[in-house]
């Protein structure tokens, strides 16, 4: 037995170590996209924003967006109050008075009290019910958006002729170690997520950075068939684009598209939203992602039951555990070292150990739970 789970730990660490260098490589393959010289964009575009307690972060996402290097007659804002039940209808309300730009709409007018789970896939429906744009962006509105955000994501369209485009999201503003944590491990994120769309492994993405054209997502009806799920606005809507236009997903590689947001600040907040996002990986498509998700999972809960084999069994469990270990480590090492250098954010690097012993945890705690708990609360709302 014990042989046995050696040799599944080390075939396990093997894999482990062939997919990360593999996304390394796709990484750095992966060609950066620029604005072309003397451009001009033509596309109209919606910025959709779901806002539900945003109260803190609504004016400073607004804000951000105006002040975008895109002319002003080409884009529209709306965003969806999703029963807020602070001051963000009153915030937006108010700022939309002053700027033609902005649009708002309540939900609850259009939903008419009826019974759903996925309130913000409705609101972003309910928001292209409305929208005068031909290209569909969105973020949320605890997100602030740099000035050539919206050049870089169209003129990428225009050329590309992309039906659906991922874009980086990072986080930033960290006060402590644990929000530093976060930043590092979403630095992965984007990276296995470019890397995942150029490999052709799997399409991975962040609803608080994305396009796609109004007709595709009409064209594939949306979110029907996956509207039974509170979140997977994002992959899952990405995943039915890839079924229908395979060709036509793509990752927008330049660091001055990312789209910032802040880290969560406690333990609870965290494990709230991991737990959030890996609930829907039972409703993913595509095969390889899930693979890939329980390759890792797998591999994490063998360090970790390697390190506790020392303690009640033997010592000589001591040497396993620290190739387990090594291996992970150094593989994660360049790669996110990769991936820090290219978002400025190589200052990230200097709590890497402490880091890496705490994504080995929640990556055990978060694969355990969400297969355990299926219902989970999202901003005062018990959802599925």
């Amino acid at each position: 037995m014990a042989l046995l789970f050696i040799i599944f730990s080390l075939l396990s660490a093997g894999v482990y170590f062939f997919i990360i260098s593999t996304y390394k490589k796709a990484w750095c393959s992966l060609i950066e996209w620029n604005i072309p010289n003397n451009y001009f964009p033509t596309t109209k575009v919606t910025i959709i924003i779901p806002a539900r307690n945003e109260e803190k972060n609504i004016i400073n996402c607004l804000t951000s967006i105006l002040k975008i290097n895109y002319p002003k007659k080409l884009f529209e804002i709306i965003i969806v109050d999703d029963h807020s039940t602070d001051s963000t209808f009153k915030l937006a309300n108010d700022f939309s008075k002053i700027n033609s730009n902005v649009k708002l709409i309540q939900l609850a007018n259009f939903i008419k009290h009826k019974k759903i789970n996925a309130f913000k896939k409705t609101a972003i429906k309910t928001a292209i019910s409305q929208a005068t744009g031909d290209l569909i962006v969105t973020t949320d509105a605890d997100c602030i958006v740099p000035p050539d955000w919206l050049q870089l994501i169209v003129s990428f369209y225009e050329t590309k002729n992309a039906n659906f485009i991922a874009a980086p999201v990072n986080f930033h503003q960290e006060k402590s170690k644990f929000e530093r944590f976060q930043s590092l491990d979403f630095l992965g994120m984007m990276g296995v997520t470019g890397a995942g769309i150029q490999l052709g492994w799997m399409n991975m993405c962040n609803g608080a950075n994305l396009a796609y054209a109004k007709k595709a997502f009409e064209q594939i009806n949306g979110f029907e068939g996956i509207d039974n799920m509170a979140s997977g606005d994002d992959i899952l809507l990405m995943q039915k684009m890839a079924v229908h236009f395979p060709n036509g997903v793509a990752f927008l590689k330049n660091k001055n598209a990312t789209v910032f947001t802040t880290a969560k600040p406690g333990i609870n907040s965290f494990i709230s939203q991991r737990l959030r996002w890996a609930t829907k990986s039972a409703n993913y498509t595509e095969w390889k992602i899930t693979l890939i998700l329980i390759i890792v999972f797998i591999y994490c809960c063998t360090i970790i039951l390697s390190f506790f084999a020392i303690i009640f069994l033997n010592i000589k469990w001591a040497f396993l555990f620290v190739i387990l270990f090594s291996i992970k480590a150094v593989s994660d090492y360049f790669f996110l070292g990769k991936m820090a250098a290219y978002f400025n954010r190589s200052d990230l690097m200097k709590n890497y150990l402490p880091a890496q012993i705490l994504h080995i945890l929640y990556i055990a705690v978060i694969g355990i739970l969400s297969n355990l708990k299926k219902q989970y609360k999202w901003k005062g709302r018990a959802v599925r």
